[in-house]
């Protein structure tokens, strides 16, 4: 077989052509990884602005970049994708599951399996599978508006998510008491009335769009974990069975936003191991291919709870790019595409990494800012080129290298980051 960039003969991919549902900034980080191990991506996503397919052009590999122009749950562009590729892999989960499985029927190979994806989407089912599994998660239950959680078992400070589509903080609730529970259902009784007359007038709010029927409607209630740390790992799944786990990863969430992520962890042996069972157990009985993102709680006491599980790259495996020697967008198309898992160990003591979220609505690139944070020692700045800042918008990252594993140093890193980039500290 003759080689392709990248990869030697006897690891060339029979795959080549891999499409993916999403066109956003994870898709572009994937471009990268594609090049470099021969793969060429073919895109699902409505606007050619979008990131993956804007960036692009603008570094001039257009060339390099098919898309299908079209909403991500539009399941009828999703199978002339498949016909542009061998193998179909996911950016995000916003897809409309029930008409991808008539296209997995006809042939279509999507990985993760449908199956998989099936047994996550949904947070409350997740919790049941992870539950299944005996995996430590908090305690959990399904809720109505006409429920009250108390008569569950649950005391406030309670946590409230909807099952589907909650991402950047959105769809997640941290209700304080019996007043604050009150108001997040009249305000979501308050958005029922205007999706219905939007309904009724035939449009449909963008939010509204991939959304299985009824699932929109239907929410969760957990308690509220007084965790000492937020905790992830990146894990990978051949086909084969093979598994690849990076380093444990620390986080620190801000109104449910990642803020930042340090590697490797501040923790002991004992939870890494632990951490690393959880995850290998998981993609296991998941029989899963592809790479996955597993957020999790350490409390005090030292117990280790599984917080979500995204089925695909993630925000805390960003500092993949530049620490390890496999990043999470080459680990997911090596996953797919059927070539061995690659490399996950750190190259480099430690690494932070810190987003660069939106703290205002405007139209501007903050390429002073950004340059400020590109004068950091061992630091790189992803920019993501949305024509748009709003309020907590993921608008690029920045990783920063290290030459020593010290905590408090890589604290005051990200500390450093966040001062230079919010006009506010």
């Amino acid at each position: 077989m003759t080689g392709v960039a990248g990869v030697d003969d006897a690891q060339a991919p029979e795959i080549r052509q891999v499409g993916v549902i999403g066109g956003g900034q994870l898709a572009w980080m994937m471009l990268g990884a594609a090049q470099k191990l021969g793969l060429e991506l073919v895109l699902q996503t409505p606007l050619a602005t979008d990131p993956a397919i804007a960036n692009s052009l603008q570094a001039g590999l257009n060339e390099a970049v098919n898309a299908v122009l079209a909403p991500i749950a539009d399941a009828e562009a999703t199978a002339r994708l498949a016909q542009q590729c061998q193998v179909i892999t996911f950016e995000n989960e916003f897809v409309d599951l029930p008409a991808l499985r008539q296209l997995e029927v006809q042939g279509v190979c999507f990985r993760p399996r449908l199956s998989v994806l099936a047994s996550l989407l949904d947070k409350h089912e997740q919790r049941q599978f992870l539950q299944s599994l005996d995996l430590p998660v908090p305690p959990f239950a399904a809720i109505t508006p006409q429920d009250d959680p108390r008569s569950l078992g649950f005391e406030f400070p309670m946590v409230v998510k909807a099952r589907r589509h909650g991402y950047d903080g959105q769809g997640t609730f941290i209700l304080k008491d019996a007043v604050e529970l009150e108001q997040f259902w009249q305000q979501f009784q308050q958005q029922e009335l205007q999706a219905q007359n939007l309904q009724e007038q035939n449009l449909q709010a963008p939010e509204l769009q991939a959304q299985e029927p009824n699932l929109n409607h239907r929410f969760m209630v957990e308690a509220f974990v007084p965790f000492e740390r937020e905790l992830a790992i990146m894990a990978a799944r051949a086909e084969t069975g093979e598994v690849a786990l990076y380093p444990v990863i620390e986080t620190q969430q801000k109104k449910q936003v990642c803020r930042w992520a340090i590697a490797p962890a501040p923790i002991s042996p004992a939870i890494q191991t632990q951490v690393e069972a959880i995850a290998t157990t998981l993609l296991a009985s998941l029989e899963a291919v592809g790479i996955f993102g597993i957020e999790l709680f350490l409390t005090a006491a030292g117990e280790v709870l599984v917080n979500e599980i995204a089925p695909r790259t993630h925000n805390s495996g960003h500092l993949t790019i530049e620490a390890c020697s496999t990043s999470q967008f080459e680990q997911q198309l090596r996953a797919v595409a059927g070539l061995p898992l690659g490399d996950t160990a750190l190259q480099t003591p430690a690494a932070v990494m810190v987003n660069l979220l939106g703290f205002e609505t405007a139209h501007a690139n903050y390429q002073d800012q950004r340059d400020r944070l590109g004068e950091i020692p061992g630091a790189t700045v992803h920019w993501y080129g949305k024509a748009e800042s709003k309020l907590g918008r993921k608008l690029g990252h920045v990783t920063v290298l290290l030459d020593h594993p010290n905590h408090a140093a890589a604290v005051a890193i990200a500390q450093q980051v966040e001062a230079l980039w919010y006009p506010s500290l």
